[in-house]
């Protein structure tokens, strides 16, 4: 058994309460790789930003979970060298889907863990999320259960339809479930392919698809059953079409690639959703870069040399979203 404790974790309780006091959203970013972490800690470091360290059961398999562990350890020193004193980190398993996967992250020092049932009929999906939530809780680990379906894929989460949460359900499975935050369906999206060019307009000035609006009413109706309580957004990554554009100019073919608008994400910032995730905007930034150098230097093949811009361009991009689209710079001085 590992504690998140004795690594340097802290758990989303009091960071999110600040949050939703605060009107503003904590970023939780998904990663991978050694890259991925540097570039999220050296912009939350900079920033002062409370971060959420997310790691898929994808990436759990990829990177390895004793790995993971002292990567974990290391972000916390590393912040620590940056001159973030008191570092306000958070290690999340994102989607966990069994009991088994979430007492594993637990016992491996996570500070914070989401069941996600919400394919599950609602009385299974309240029992199932309760095991997790009486297991998580002896050690003081959050969890996060999910209410409502995203449509999209991302690693092994995928969904051909979305379905809007129903606010006069969010009272009971909170109540009975013992949750400490609720991921809720209003119109987000996982992947880079949020939207058909069916579901969209075109912009008549640039002529870029334009998403439908996220389905505010159900947000405001959730916030009315459930005041003060932490509401999580999935799928809510942006799919910067500068970072497509120079993809596609480099080799790639994502066409039709549309993410959530900032402006939305600003808005949701501000209620009761204290927490965002952001996967795909990341991949992203890191393939732009890389397929840039490829195509400038084609002889280059030291990883350094393509890995490092990468880094550094989604150290930009979360610098970016920490405080143009979340506000939770100064947040954890």
């Amino acid at each position: 058994m590992v504690s998140y404790k004795e690594i340097g974790l802290v758990n989303t309780k009091d960071m999110f309460a600040k949050a939703v006091k605060g009107g503003y959203a904590i970023p939780a970013f998904n990663f991978n790789n050694m890259e991925q972490l540097q570039a999220i800690i050296m912009a939350s470091a900079e920033t002062k930003s409370p971060v959420i360290l997310q790691v898929s059961k994808g990436a759990r398999n990829y990177a390895n979970q004793t790995l993971l562990r002292y990567m974990a350890e290391g972000a916390v020193q590393y912040a620590r060298e940056l001159g973030w004193e008191n570092p306000q980190i958070v290690l999340h398993l994102d989607h966990g889907d069994s009991f088994e996967l979430c007492k594993s992250c637990v016992d491996m020092g996570f500070s914070s863990v989401m069941i996600d049932a919400s394919a599950l009929p609602f009385e299974e999906n309240i029992a199932l999320t309760k095991k997790v939530v009486d297991y998580a809780h002896k050690y003081d680990v959050s969890v996060e259960a999910e209410l409502g379906v995203l449509a999209g894929v991302e690693d092994e989460v995928s969904a051909e339809e979305s379905h809007y949460t129903k606010p006069e359900e969010v009272i009971e499975f909170a109540t009975r479930s013992g949750c400490d935050s609720l991921a809720i369906s209003i119109g987000t999206s996982h992947g880079a392919y949020k939207f058909t060019p069916e579901q969209c307009t075109v912009d008549p000035q640039t002529g870029r698809l334009v998403p439908p609006p996220l389905a505010f009413d159900v947000l405001s109706e959730v916030e009315k059953k459930l005041p003060g309580f932490p509401i999580v957004l999935h799928g809510s990554s942006s799919v910067p079409q500068e970072e497509v554009d120079t993809i596609n100019a480099n080799g790639g073919a994502l066409k039709a690639a549309v993410g959530i608008p900032e402006e939305q994400l600003r808005k949701a910032a501000k209620s009761a959703v204290c927490k965002i995730n952001i996967d795909s905007d990341s991949r992203l930034a890191m393939t732009a870069a890389i397929r840039k150098v490829f195509s400038e230097k084609p002889a280059e093949f030291d990883p350094r040399k393509y890995l490092g811009p990468a880094r550094d361009n989604m150290k930009k991009l979360y610098v970016h979203k920490i405080v143009n689209v979340l506000g939770s710079d100064g947040k954890a001085l």
